[in-house]
């Protein structure tokens, strides 16, 4: 049987709002500033990480991927947790994103590190909710978009 391919499509708009008068005359006279929105959600209010003259009160495209890959876990493991009868009464990550910037100016995601801290009801679950995460990872949709490791360093707790 062939496996059913469902598309899902995502729209959002993007707003630069960084033109300080002169557009982009040169490098250091535009802000890195823009507004990610969708209707009927809270606007994201984005810009260049501060090394590139970015705004740090802002989120960052980097903070944003490593985001998605930490919720799209979370979602998926909450998933497999469920439909394996483990009970799961609270979940935290403390992630981390490596990006090497390359000598052209560009750079690329080398490997992320999520750090999940996860508590269960049940100690005689432990080893099959820390195994669990390795089937959350495989139906992770941005981990399996990404091209680059994405490890995970769980702690199981019980309650």
């Amino acid at each position: 049987m062939t496996p059913v391919k469902i598309d899902h499509e995502y729209a959002l708009s993007l707003e630069w709002t960084g033109n300080r008068g002169v557009g982009t005359a040169d490098y250091r006279s535009y802000g890195r500033d823009h507004v990610v929105s969708a209707p009927g959600k809270h606007a994201i209010e984005g810009s260049a990480d501060r090394v590139f003259r970015g705004d740090t009160d802002r989120w960052n495209p980097e903070e944003l991927l490593l985001a998605a890959l930490t919720q799209c876990h979370l979602l998926s493991y909450l998933h497999v947790a469920a439909v394996n009868g483990i009970v799961v009464v609270a979940y935290t990550d403390d992630s981390v994103g490596t990006m090497v910037q390359t000598g052209d100016g560009g750079g690329r995601f080398t490997r992320a590190v999520l750090r999940p801290t996860v508590t269960i009801t049940d100690e005689g679950q432990r080893d099959l909710a820390l195994a669990l995460h390795a089937r959350a990872n495989e139906l992770c949709f941005i981990a399996s978009s990404v091209n680059f490791p994405v490890d995970h360093e769980p702690t199981i707790l019980v309650a």
